[in-house]
């Protein structure tokens, strides 16, 4: 992603020393994206589609029509030179995509989030100790929030059932070349800036993950990326203890351009209470395979296959108890700074007793989409 440096006019003056809140903001930079999209949802029945939004709200909203997505824009300063650097990262985020993303606690959910708001401190330790404090995306999970960032358009069953942003501390370390690690501690398990847990004095959410980078040394696979990680906590929407697990990466193969992907995500949800109802603990996992394929400097094509099996209906409702979605993509960058996609969907419940529904009950479902995205 393209970023600028914040430039700020010449001003006159007789003091002999620079003023000092132009030289905080100097280092400053401003980045982020606009997403726009169209979606095509064959057949009728459209208000009962699987979720395959970044915020986990329903896909209904976009299907068959023109959308904006979501403006993001971020200011950052990365972390300053010396022993005891500092910086700090804004992403702000507007539109219907945003709903619900990250807002403060107990404000209603509008057209306004933040996603990786934090300040960053450096430490002198080893190879340099750096502490994030604010909010930040969960280190678990293969896509991201930022679609252009992601090999595909729709978001995967394995990202709607992650923690994607937390509220906390968060050290990372980075051991060498090969390997990286961060530990850290926040609110809850579920987005919300400032959420607490019932018990918040003695209560909080743990989390970790540790990252292997294969080095220049071994060939082909240079670049390759290995990841796992963990967190546990107390989710405010389910009203239960909640534990993530996440393993997956990136593997360069020998022909040039194609990479695949694997990604696998354990959720264990506690005894819960949902409407006055309380529920046994439950599970859910998903399973995700990625062909990636870099054809040219502006084409690319993209495939992934991946499969759900829940449960319980706690946290993707909407989603039945065993279900499949094969997604192709194809990119081609014609314009400078823009990014353009068109991707097929088709997503399967295996489950005849609760496909996509409840009302029309049915098994299949599809979305040809054009997506266009320019960065700055």
């Amino acid at each position: 992603m393209g970023a600028g440096l914040v430039s700020l006019p010449s001003l006159a003056s007789a003091e002999e020393h620079p003023n000092s809140v132009l030289t905080a903001l100097s280092p400053t930079t401003i980045s982020g994206f606009v997403s726009t999209s169209m979606e095509w949802n064959p057949g009728t029945g459209n208000q009962n589609l699987p979720l395959y939004t970044p915020n986990g709200a329903s896909s209904s909203a976009k299907a068959d029509g023109f959308n904006l997505d979501v403006v993001a824009l971020t200011l950052n300063k990365p972390v300053g030179e010396g022993e005891w650097g500092a910086g700090y990262s804004a992403t702000l985020l507007f539109g219907p995509d945003a709903i619900g993303f990250n807002n403060s606690a107990g404000t209603v959910p509008g057209d306004f989030s933040l996603a990786d708001t934090y300040v960053v401190l450096r430490a002198p330790v080893g190879n340099g100790l750096d502490f994030k404090i604010g909010t930040f995306a969960a280190p678990v999970g293969y896509e991201v929030y930022q679609t252009g960032s992601n090999p595909n358009f729709t978001r995967s069953y394995g990202y709607e059932i992650e923690p994607f942003q937390l509220t906390g501390l968060q050290m990372a370390y980075q051991f060498s070349q090969v390997v990286s690690a961060n530990v850290g501690v926040a609110n809850t398990w579920n987005a919300g800036i400032n959420n607490r847990a019932p018990n918040a004095e003695s209560y909080k959410t743990y989390l970790g993950s540790v990252t292997l980078t294969a080095p220049e040394s071994m060939g082909f696979l240079s670049g390759s990326t290995l990841s796992g990680g963990i967190v546990n906590g107390y989710n405010t929407l389910a009203s239960a203890v909640e534990t993530s697990f996440y393993a997956g990466g990136t593997i360069k193969t020998p022909l040039k351009g194609l990479s695949v992907g694997l990604a696998f995500d354990y959720e264990c949800i506690g005894a819960n209470q949902v409407a006055g109802v309380m529920n046994d603990s439950a599970y859910q996992y998903a399973a995700a395979f990625y062909l990636l394929y870099q054809a040219t400097e502006k084409l690319s094509f993209n495939a992934r296959a991946d499969y759900l099996s829940q449960s319980t209906f706690l946290a993707t409702t909407g989603l039945p108890a065993e279900c499949l979605a094969l997604t192709g993509t194809i990119q081609y960058d014609l314009w400078k700074n823009v990014m353009t996609r068109a991707e097929f969907r088709w997503d399967h419940a295996l489950n005849g007793s609760d496909p996509w529904g409840p009302l029309p009950s049915l098994d299949n479902e599809f979305v040809l989409a054009l997506n266009i995205i320019y960065k700055f």
